[in-house]
C-alpha cells in the first residue's frame, strides 16, 4: 500500500524506516504463541486419553465435566489462532495465502476492530463453558466463586457489546469519507 504522491519503490527516510520495520519485532511473540498451541495440543491430548482410559468408571457428570475440558482447550487454541494469523496479518505483514483453498474465510476483513470483536466473542465463549463447567459441578463450589465467575462473564459479556458498539459506530463514521475518497482516487491496476 504506497501513500499518494510517494511511489511504492521510493527509499524511505532512516527514521521512518527504523519505526516501520520495528513490527518485525511482534514476530517472536507470535512463535511464542504457536509453541503455546503446541502445549494446548498436548493438554488436549492428555485429557482425551484420560477421558478414554476411564470411559468405564466415570459417571455421566465426570465424562461431561472432561468433555467440557476438552471443548475449553479447543476454543482456547482456537483464540490462538485468531490472534497468531489476524495479529501477524494486521500488525506485521501480509500472509500471502490469498486464493489458497485453506484460507480462513475472516482473513480478507480483519482489522483491529474486527480482531477485538471476534476476540472478545471467543472470551465469551470460554467464559460460557467455564460457568457451565461451575453449575455442572455446583456442589464442589463456594458461593462466592460461583458469585465472581457470574459477574466476570457479565462483564465480558458488557465488554464485547461496547467494543461491537464502537466498532459499527467507527466504521459508520468513516464509511462516507472513505467512500468519496474512493470516488476521487483513480484506482491503478495491480
Amino acid at each position: 500500500m504506497s501513500t499518494p504522491g510517494r511511489p511504492s519503490d521510493a527509499p524511505m527516510r532512516p527514521l521512518p524506516r527504523i519505526i516501520f520495520f520495528s513490527r518485525w519485532l511482534q514476530l517472536p511473540l507470535y512463535l511464542g504463541l504457536i509453541a503455546a498451541q503446541g502445549v494446548y495440543v498436548y493438554k488436549f491430548l492428555a485429557e482425551l486419553w484420560h477421558l478414554i482410559s476411564h470411559a468405564t468408571t466415570f459417571d455421566e457428570t465426570q465424562i461431561m465435566l472432561v468433555v467440557l475440558g476438552l471443548i475449553d482447550v479447543v476454543m482456547i487454541s482456537n483464540l490462538l489462532i485468531m490472534v497468531i494469523i489476524g495479529g501477524y496479518e494486521t500488525f506485521v505483514s501480509r500472509l500471502g495465502v490469498e486464493g489458497h483453498p485453506d484460507e480462513p474465510e475472516w482473513l480478507d476483513h480483519v482489522n483491529a476492530g474486527v480482531l477485538k470483536v471476534k476476540l472478545s466473542m471467543a472470551l465469551i465463549s470460554i467464559s460460557s463453558i467455564h460457568l457451565l463447567k461451575t453449575f455442572i459441578d455446583a456442589a464442589q463450589q463456594t458461593p462466592h466463586t460461583i458469585m465472581w465467575q457470574v459477574i466476570i462473564h457479565c462483564v465480558f459479556l458488557l465488554s464485547a457489546v461496547v467494543m461491537a458498539v464502537v466498532n459499527k459506530m467507527t466504521n459508520e463514521s468513516h464509511a462516507p469519507a472513505y467512500a468519496t475518497q474512493q470516488l476521487i482516487t483513480p484506482t491503478r491496476p495491480h
